[in-house]
């Protein structure tokens, strides 16, 4: 009697501390990640398709070109763990790259508006409307991971919970942030006088 009335006293001490909660966060949060996993592949998918159909353009810009391969490259060469997500120099490593194939991507859509016959090319048309769907995807699969990080941390942090996770071990995750936080939080210079002769 007196065995089960400790285990129903410590299910209550548990349920009330908030260890239920880590689980169910940990989990809605690894599920998050997952999904921006899969988007982040769908988009690396995407690219030797790009490549190649952009290759088909005479003249095309070949550092343009390389630039995207090799940030492919890069992106699809870090090897993503369930540790990542508690790791903030992996996960930014991780971020980091990903940001360097859409900065990367970015400039060959920009550059290829400088070639009528690819733009007038369906393919390239079909893919590059699939690479825009990608990106809303990978931007909403990162917001609902960091809703759930979110909510996570600041159980990890409030109290009385934050004295569950410092006995189980639950750290706070780390987070996506903006790469250049100082560059864009720099107004930008608007100029409205003529150009001079």
């Amino acid at each position: 009697m007196k065995r089960w009335l400790l285990i129903i006293l410590a299910a209550l001490a548990l349920s009330g501390c908030g260890y239920n909660d880590f689980q169910r966060l940990d989990e809605a949060s690894k599920s998050a990640w997952s999904e921006v996993l899969n988007q982040y592949q769908r988009r690396a998918d995407l690219v030797p398709n790009i490549v190649a159909t952009v290759k088909g353009e005479a003249n095309f810009e070949q550092e343009t070109l390389t630039k995207v391969i090799e940030a492919r490259a890069k992106a699809t060469s870090i090897q993503v763990t369930p540790e990542t997500l508690n790791n903030p120099e992996a996960f930014n490593k991780f971020q980091q790259a990903q940001g360097e194939l859409s900065s990367a991507l970015s400039r060959l859509m920009v550059v290829a508006e400088q070639y009528p016959n690819l733009k007038a090319n369906q393919a390239f048309r079909d893919l590059r409307v699939t690479l825009e769907g990608t990106e809303n995807r990978i931007t909403v699969a990162r917001n609902r991971y960091i809703q759930t990080v979110q909510e996570y941390n600041v159980l990890a942090r409030s109290f009385p919970t934050n004295l569950t996770a410092k006995i189980f071990n639950y750290d706070p995750k780390p987070n996506f942030s903006v790469q250049n936080e100082a560059q864009i939080s720099t107004p930008p210079t608007v100029d409205f006088s003529a150009p001079k002769k």
